[in-house]
C-alpha cells in the first residue's frame, strides 16, 4: 500500500483547485495579466502595515484571545452599525484565521457526518470541498442562466432539502457569477429555512462591492434576532489584505463558547499583531474601501463593454462582486481554454470547471484592477475570441 493511501480517505479526496492549476501553470510569466484569482492590484494600505508593525514592535506577539482582542471585535459591531444600519453587541463577533477558517469552523459547528449542506452552484469550490472533508454531504443546486443573467429558483432549493439538510449556504454577491439576491429573495430564503428548521450559512464578502447601492441586500435586512443564520466573512477584498489570512464570523452570542474552542483547537487565535492592522482596516479604512469600489466599477465596465462588443460572449455586468463570468461562443473545455488563453494572450483566468456544476462553460475574470490594466487585458481577450 502507498504512503498516500494510507492517510484519511477525505483528505485524500480533496480536490486540487482548478483555479491554482492554472496559476501554477502561468505563474512569474513576464506581462501576465492575473485576473484568475480573487484579489486586486494594490498591495496593503501603509495605515494597516503601520499598525501591525507598531504592534509587533511593541511586543505584542503573545497569546491572546481566541474570540478576537476586544476593539477589534468592538471595531465589527460599529462597523455593521455604520454599513448594515444594525446594532450588535461585540458578543456576536468571532475574529478567525481567514475566512476560509471561518468557512470551515462554521462547518464543523453545524453539521456532522453524514449530515447535507445544500448550497448555490456555480459557487466558489473551497466551500463543497470544506464540507467533504468534515464528513458532510454537499448538494448543489444550480442557479439559472438566461440572457447572460443570473437567478435563483426557490423552487429548485426547495426540491433538494432532505431529512439530512441541516443547512443552507448562500453567497451574495456571487463567486463567480455576480448573482446578488434582492431582499426579496433573501426573505423566500429565509422562510425557506424557517419552514425545514434549517441553518442559513451566509457568505456576504462581497456585500459592498455593489454597483446598484451603498450595499448589497443582507440577511440582516430581514431576519430576526432568533433566526438561525451565521455570517462569514474576510478582511482580504475590503482592504487590500489578501495576504494577511484574517476574517471573522457573526453568530448568536449563544454559540460563542462553541466557536471558541473550535478556534482553540484549530489555529488558538489569530495573531495579536495582525489584528492590530484589522483593527485599523475597520477603524481608518472606509476611504480605502470606496476606492477599490470605484474602481471596480469602472474596470467592469471596461472589461464587460469590450467583451460583449465581439456578439461572442455571453456576460452582462455583474450588480455585485469583482468577476465576470463569461460563456465564450466555441468554447467546450474552459480548462483547456483557460490555458491556451494564458499561453496565447498572457491573460490569466479563471476555468468554470472549477465552480462546480453549471460552471463548466465559462470563465472568470476578476476586475479589482488598475483601468488601464484591465483595458489591456480586454484588448487581448477580444482579439483572441474574435480569431476563434
Amino acid at each position: 500500500m502507498s504512503i498516500v493511501n494510507s492517510l484519511s480517505p477525505r483528505a485524500v479526496s480533496a480536490p486540487e483547485s482548478g483555479i491554482v492549476e492554472v496559476v501554477n501553470y502561468a505563474r512569474g510569466r513576464e506581462g501576465l495579466l492575473p485576473l484568475w484569482v480573487g484579489e486586486g492590484d494594490l498591495p496593503s494600505p501603509e495605515f494597516i502595515n503601520k499598525a501591525a508593525m507598531d504592534a509587533l514592535a511593541g511586543g505584542e506577539t503573545f497569546y491572546t484571545y481566541q474570540r478576537g482582542i476586544p476593539e477589534l471585535r468592538q471595531a465589527l459591531s460599529d462597523y455593521y452599525a455604520r454599513h448594515f444600519g444594525i446594532t450588535l453587541p461585540v458578543e456576536h463577533f468571532y475574529v478567525t484565521g481567514s475566512g476560509m477558517q471561518a468557512i470551515q469552523i462554521a462547518v464543523q459547528a453545524l453539521t456532522s457526518p453524514g449530515d447535507e449542506f445544500v448550497y448555490l452552484t456555480p459557487s466558489w469550490p473551497n466551500i463543497a470541498a470544506a464540507l467533504e472533508i468534515a464528513g458532510a454531504r454537499s448538494v448543489g443546486v444550480q442557479l439559472q442562466f438566461e440572457g447572460g443573467k443570473w437567478d435563483v429558483d426557490l423552487g429548485r432549493i426547495e426540491a433538494a432539502i432532505t431529512s439530512k439538510t441541516k443547512a443552507l449556504f448562500v453567497n451574495t454577491p456571487s463567486n463567480p457569477t455576480g448573482w446578488t439576491a434582492t431582499r426579496e429573495d433573501l426573505a423566500a430564503i429565509l422562510a425557506l429555512a424557517r419552514k425545514h428548521d434549517l441553518w442559513i450559512l451566509a457568505d456576504e464578502i462581497y456585500a459592498r462591492y455593489y454597483f446598484a447601492g451603498d450595499r448589497a441586500p443582507s440577511f440582516l435586512d430581514v431576519m430576526d434576532g432568533d433566526d438561525k443564520v451565521m455570517f462569514v466573512n474576510s478582511f482580504s477584498k475590503n482592504w487590500s489584505m489578501t495576504g494577511w489570512r484574517v476574517g471573522w464570523i457573526v453568530a448568536p452570542p449563544q454559540t460563542g463558547q462553541v466557536l471558541e474552542n473550535l478556534i482553540q483547537y484549530s489555529t488558538s487565535g489569530v495573531a495579536q499583531f495582525m489584528q492590530r492592522g484589522a483593527l485599523a482596516a475597520l477603524n481608518e479604512g472606509d476611504a480605502f474601501v470606496q476606492s477599490n469600489i470605484d474602481k471596480a466599477r469602472q474596470s467592469r465596465d471596461i472589461l464587460c463593454d469590450a467583451l460583449i462588443s465581439t456578439n461572442r460572449v455571453q456576460t452582462l455586468k455583474p450588480d455585485g462582486a469583482l468577476y465576470a463570468f463569461l460563456k465564450i461562443d466555441g468554447v467546450t473545455d474552459s480548462r483547456r481554454a483557460a490555458i491556451d488563453i494564458v499561453d496565447k494572450t498572457g491573460v490569466g483566468l479563471a476555468p468554470g470547471t472549477a465552480f462546480g456544476p453549471g460552471g463548466e462553460l465559462f470563465m472568470r475574470a476578476c476586475f479589482l484592477r488598475n483601468p488601464a490594466q484591465i483595458r489591456t487585458a480586454a484588448e487581448r481577450l477580444c482579439d483572441y475570441i474574435l480569431k476563434l
